[in-house]
C-alpha cells in the first residue's frame, strides 16, 4: 500500500486568524488589577487575553466547588436521592442547613452548592458520588490531571482551609471553567439566579451569591464566589457579548467585582471573534490531486484585535500525493491541517479532509485529540 508524506505549503496572506496564548506587545493591557493572581481567557479557543501570576499556586476557597459540581453532573446521577450524613450536617462555614437523615436530590444539592456555596452540600455530594470523601477527592485530582491542571491539588470538595496542600492557579481554574462551560447542565446551574426546592416536607429558596450575575453586570452568564480567611476573596465568572465568551479568574482580590467588570469591558472593547476559515472547500490549492478536493469540516474563528488582523499568515500541510494516481488510494483522514501564525506563534490549527473522507461532527475533546495527533507526528499508510 502506498505511503504518503506530509508537505508544507506556506501561503502569506492578510487574513483574520487566531493568536498566541499571550497578548501581543502592541495590545494595551487593562488598568491595574487588585488580585494577587488573575487571568482573562476566551472560552471557545482558550486564548489568554490577560494574565497576572496566572500559574502561581494559591489557596482557592469555594471556587473549588466548580470541580465538585462538574463531577456530580458528569456522574449521570443527578436524579438520585441523597441521604444526608451527620458528617455533612456538621460541616463548618457557609451552609444549606441540611439535616442528617433527610433526603434531597443530587441535582438540588448541586444548585445549593453553586448558588449558596453550601459546604454541607459539598460533603453530601462527595460521599454520594465518590463513595467517601477520600474517594471523591481522588476523582477530583484525576479529573484535574485529565484537564492539564498541573498546578492544582485538591484535598476536599469545598475549599475550606483544613489542608495545607489544597491549591490551584488562576490558569488551572480557567481551564476547568472552560471545560465545564461545554456542559449544558453546568451552564444552566452556574447562570441560575434563584432555585426553589420542594421535597414535600420543606421548601427552600436559594439566591445566587454571585452579584455580577444578579446585580452588577448585564453580560454575566455565571460563575462561583469564594472566601476563606487564608485564601481571601476568590472569584470565577463568565460573560458573553457579541459572540465573545469570556472567563475571568481572580485569586486574593480585594476588589474582585471591579476586577472582573474591568477585564470584561476591556476585552469586549479590544477583541472581536473573527472568521479564520470557512467550513467547506479549501481554495487556492494548485496541485491537481488536491485542487477542489480538500475540505474543512467546520468554521474556525478566533478573538483578535484590529491590528492583529493585518499581520497573519497561514500554512497548509498535506500528505504528499502519490506519483501513480491511477490505482485506488487508501487516503488518511485527516489528509492534513491548516495552521495560522502571528509574529512567529502558532495561533491555532484545524484538520483538513479529502473529499469523501469528511468526519462526522465531533465534540470538543475529539477535535483537540485530532489536532494533537497531527502536531506530534506524521500519519502514514503502510
Amino acid at each position: 500500500m502506498r505511503r504518503f508524506w506530509l508537505i508544507a505549503i506556506s501561503l502569506f496572506v492578510t487574513l483574520s486568524v487566531g493568536i498566541p496564548e499571550r497578548v501581543s506587545a502592541e495590545t494595551t493591557e487593562p488598568a491595574s488589577v487588585s488580585a494577587q493572581a488573575a487571568i482573562l481567557m476566551e472560552q471557545s479557543t482558550g486564548r489568554v487575553l490577560y494574565e497576572k501570576d496566572a500559574h502561581t499556586s494559591l489557596r482557592i476557597a469555594s471556587i473549588t466547588k466548580i470541580m465538585t459540581a462538574l463531577l456530580a453532573i458528569e456522574s449521570g446521577r443527578m436524579d438520585e436521592w441523597v441521604k444526608v450524613s451527620s458528617n455533612a450536617e456538621g460541616t463548618e462555614g457557609s451552609s444549606l442547613y441540611l439535616r442528617a437523615g433527610e433526603k434531597i436530590k443530587l441535582s438540588d444539592l448541586v444548585y445549593g452548592l453553586m448558588l449558596r456555596s453550601g459546604n454541607d452540600a459539598a460533603v453530601a455530594i462527595a460521599e454520594h458520588v465518590g463513595g467517601s470523601m477520600d474517594g471523591f477527592v481522588y476523582m477530583m485530582n484525576q479529573k484535574a490531571e485529565e484537564l492539564g491542571m498541573s498546578n492544582t491539588v485538591f484535598q476536599n470538595p469545598h475549599g475550606l482551609d483544613d489542608h495545607e496542600d489544597h491549591y490551584s492557579s488562576a490558569y488551572d481554574m480557567a481551564l476547568l471553567t472552560r471545560y465545564a462551560m461545554n456542559n449544558e447542565t453546568y451552564q444552566e446551574i452556574s447562570g441560575t439566579k434563584t432555585h426553589r426546592v420542594d421535597n414535600g416536607e420543606q421548601i427552600r429558596v436559594w439566591k445566587n451569591k454571585n452579584r455580577l450575575l444578579t446585580q452588577l453586570y448585564k453580560y454575566s452568564t455565571g460563575g462561583k464566589t469564594g472566601y476563606t480567611k487564608r485564601a481571601k476573596r476568590t472569584l470565577v465568572s463568565t460573560a458573553s457579548k457579541d459572540d465573545l465568551d469570556l472567563i475571568v479568574v481572580t485569586l486574593n482580590a480585594p476588589s474582585d467585582w471591579h476586577d472582573h467588570m474591568n477585564l470584561f469591558n476591556w476585552a469586549f472593547h479590544t477583541f472581536g471573534m473573527t472568521e479564520l476559515l470557512e467550513e467547506g472547500k479549501v481554495k487556492g490549492l494548485k496541485d491537481e490531486f488536491y485542487a477542489g478536493q480538500v475540505y474543512a469540516s467546520h468554521d474556525v474563528v478566533y478573538p483578535l484585535t484590529e491590528e492583529e488582523r493585518e499581520k497573519v499568515r497561514k500554512e497548509i500541510t498535506l500528505y504528499r500525493p502519490p506519483k501513480d494516481r491511477r490505482e485506488p488510494l487508501n487516503l488518511p483522514s485527516p489528509i492534513g491541517k491548516m495552521s495560522f501564525f502571528l509574529d512567529g506563534y502558532v495561533l491555532t490549527e484545524t484538520p483538513l479532509y479529502y473529499k469523501g473522507t469528511e468526519p462526522k461532527p465531533k465534540g470538543f475533546w475529539s477535535k483537540f485529540k485530532e489536532i494533537f495527533s497531527l502536531t506530534i507526528g506524521v500519519r502514514s499508510s503502510d
